[in-house]
């Protein structure tokens, strides 16, 4: 029988992306530290020899006015360039540029050169500069060599070795294209999604479905740059930086290009887009479509794309690649710029629709007449937009490697503040752990809280956590998975025992709410393992501390609300499969198959459940296995009791009485094959159940304490 699982079984629960998490599949051991192996880098040698590769034109890829800037500005951007904020998947973190399909995108046509470009450099330093790393720093070089003045780089961006199965492009099947089910019905994107049209990192640049239509390219512009969290201001700057350097190619239409580096024949070693116009390159070279540089500098850091937009009236013509384009009315713009080859020859300049488009929309042009009345606005503008870009998915500070990082941080990198007192001691967690104990929380209340704090913690962009018990202020306590009412009453009385501790203390030594949620949740793990029978210890590290509100940005936290919960059996408000996406969740948590498995079943006899939903269990708030058992055992029936297939009823077969209600959730672990698998090892032994759960908690609550690596 040909094909594969998938193939025969396509909406089978898809487990296979958190196989990525279960094990490393690069070239580097286990021992191998990325961050101590760039921290021996000279930087200031590396960027010397960036600096020499951009003026030494290459005759198997010669570089456009001499100086291959441009196009590693655009390599950088378009590796960063994909992150969007709703799941923090996408961006320069693991190099993902040079893997597939980011790898064969339209949108990176002939990008495949500019690393072969770098290849020498990566060779020289080996393991110690990531490819992540090297292909962000070349664009900052890029952009130094020209006149910019950055405004930093930070490095730590370790090499990924496979493609991130989990990330969701969208529903079309080919490349630029464009499905209306990308839309929703208000013709806004849908979440996670980030750019309007597959294989593009964006939006198309002629306009919505290759058409010259300024309004809609405005609104596209507008919609796939925040969901890069990116202001007006910061987008218009984006834009208008970027292409104040180098052109777009499109010397000819796009039939005399061969197939993308993952289809392209063997001997081409990995280069794609094998062009049979002309020389295939120089004047001749086809990546958009588009052809024409934006001004008559394009090596010059200026305002001179500014100005040419908002001086000049467009009108949109078809260029020789067969692509709407824009050029002056009138041909009134009379200052041409040079030739890519020859700076004798001249080329006129030209705008793209989403260009133009800036200019006619009220708020973005706005922004443009700013920037041209204060090129000082514009460049600090640029330099702060360019370093979000390209740091955005990096996470907090503590991150951050190299002497160029600068000391200022940003809202975006969800600052915490420094403590100003001594963390708690073993004496001190023992004491807490009692007191929790003793304040009338439930196992269900403490766990759930814990669980509630740390579980927004996403590996794509490093952000959330328990770090900082954001989940005490907006807009996270009043999401509905964290039931608002029963948390503000635990945050209560987490806070009553903060204060009676901190106030006894006659030292430095402080405990934090965060801390202390944390704290709660090992004290309940530790107790109800007890219960069980279980004499087991949860590891804990202090030294977390609370943020303020004007530490936290509302707006962009919002990103990390759940849509469900399979976790905690929060079933939400979404026409997603709760299983599919819990699975979407334990990637983000960085966990196998196993790992969800064994946390999940611990959470539901923990009695840690949205609305203190139960399953399979008669002793919520005791650490046993028996979610696995009854799970698995066949004296049980279930029975659909929503038209939604949301709810079952689980009814004991010989009696016909409901034992439990349960969800996709729970009965996803005996259906797919796969999890049914790792439930039977659980259900067998109770003893490997409950030291496999809490190896796993202790993970998901230390996922965000990069002060600890």
């Amino acid at each position: 029988m040909a094909g594969n699982t998938k193939e025969w079984w396509p909406d089978q629960l898809d487990l296979e992306l958190l196989d990525q998490n279960a094990a490393d599949i690069g070239p580097y051991d286990e021992e191998f530290d990325y961050a101590a192996a760039f921290e021996e880098l000279d930087l200031d040698e590396v960027k010397s020899d960036l600096e020499d590769v951009m003026t030494d034109s290459k005759e198997w890829w010669p570089a456009d006015y001499g100086h291959y800037g441009p196009l590693f500005i655009r390599m950088a951007w378009h590796s960063a360039g994909t992150y969007r904020s709703l799941d923090g998947r996408g961006g320069a973190a693991g190099g993902h540029q040079r893997l597939p399909p980011i790898s064969s995108w339209p949108d990176n046509v002939n990008l495949d050169k500019a690393r072969r470009l770098l290849e020498p450099v990566k060779t020289k330093y080996g393991e110690k500069l990531s490819w992540a790393d090297l292909i962000v720093l070349a664009g900052n070089v890029a952009l130094e060599s020209m006149g910019f003045e950055t405004f930093g780089f930070a490095g730590g961006r370790a090499d990924d070795f496979r493609g991130d199965d989990a990330v969701d492009w969208g529903p079309e099947s080919e490349f630029e294209a464009t499905s209306p089910d990308r839309f929703d019905e208000d013709g806004d994107l849908k979440a996670p999604l980030g750019n309007t049209v597959m294989g593009l990192i964006y939006v198309n640049p002629e306009g919505p479905n290759g058409e010259p239509d300024l309004e809609g390219s405005a609104k596209n512009i507008r919609q796939s740059f925040s969901r890069m969290a990116m202001n007006d201001k910061e987008t218009v700057a984006l834009i208008a930086g970027g292409h104040t350097f180098g052109k777009v190619h499109g010397a000819d239409d796009g039939d005399n290009l061969g197939p993308e580096p993952e289809d392209a024949p063997i001997d081409l070693q990995g280069l794609g887009w094998d062009n049979e116009f002309g020389e295939g390159m120089g004047p001749d070279t086809i990546t958009s479509g588009i052809e024409g540089p934006w001004n008559a500098t394009p090596t010059v850091w200026d305002t001179s794309y500014v100005d040419n937009l908002l001086e000049y009236e467009w009108e949109p013509e078809k260029g020789p690649g067969g692509a709407w384009q824009w050029t002056t009315k009138n041909d009134e713009l009379d200052d041409a710029a040079p030739g890519v080859a020859d700076p004798d020859d001249k080329e006129d300049v030209m705008m793209l629709t989403t260009d133009v488009a800036l200019k006619h929309d009220d708020d973005f042009r706005a922004v443009l007449e700013e920037f041209r009345d204060d090129p000082d606005e514009f460049q600090e503008t640029f330099a702060k937009a360019w370093y979000k870009l390209i740091h955005r998915d990096m996470g907090p500070p503590e991150r951050f490697l190299g002497p160029e990082v600068p000391e200022e941080t940003m809202i975006w990198q969800d600052p915490l503040p420094d403590a100003d007192y001594e963390p708690i001691g073993d004496a001190a967690v023992g004491d807490l752990k009692g007191a929790l104990l003793d304040s009338g929380l439930s196992t269900g209340e403490l766990v759930k809280t814990a669980w509630a704090a740390a579980s927004t913690y996403r590996d794509s962009d490093k952000r959330g956590g328990a770090n900082g018990a954001r989940i005490r202020l907006e807009p996270q306590r009043s999401w509905e998975a964290n039931e608002p009412e029963r948390l503000a009453d635990v945050l209560s009385t987490l806070e009553d025992v903060q204060a009676e501790f901190n106030e006894s203390r006659s030292d430095d030594v402080r405990v934090s709410l965060a801390d202390l949620i944390v704290l709660g949740g090992t004290a309940a793990v530790e107790q109800a393992a007890a219960d069980a029978g279980y004499d087991v210890e949860v590891p804990f590290e202090p030294g977390r501390v609370d943020a303020t509100a004007e530490q936290t940005d509302e707006e962009s936290f919002e990103a990390l609300k759940p849509q469900a919960d399979g976790f905690r059996n929060y079933l939400g408000d979404t026409d997603e499969d709760v299983e599919d996406l819990m699975v979407d969740k334990a990637d983000l948590l960085n966990l196998s198959a196993s790992e969800m498995t064994v946390l999940a079943g611990g959470l539901r006899t923990l009695g840690a459940t949205y609305g203190d939903r139960t399953a399979f269990t008669d002793e919520p708030g005791t650490l046993t296995n028996e979610f696995f058992v009854n799970l698995l055992d066949m004296a049980y029936e279930w029975d659909e009791v929503t038209d939604a297939e949301d709810v079952y009823e689980v009814r004991d077969r010989d009696t016909g009485e409901v034992a439990w209600e349960a969800t996709r959730a729970d009965l996803i672990f005996g259906s797919n094959a796969r999890l049914r698998t790792i439930a039977d090892v659980y259900a067998s032994d109770e003893e490997k159940f409950v030291e496999d759960f809490v190896a796993v908690w202790s993970e998901v609550m230390t996922l965000d304490r990069f002060d600890l690596e």
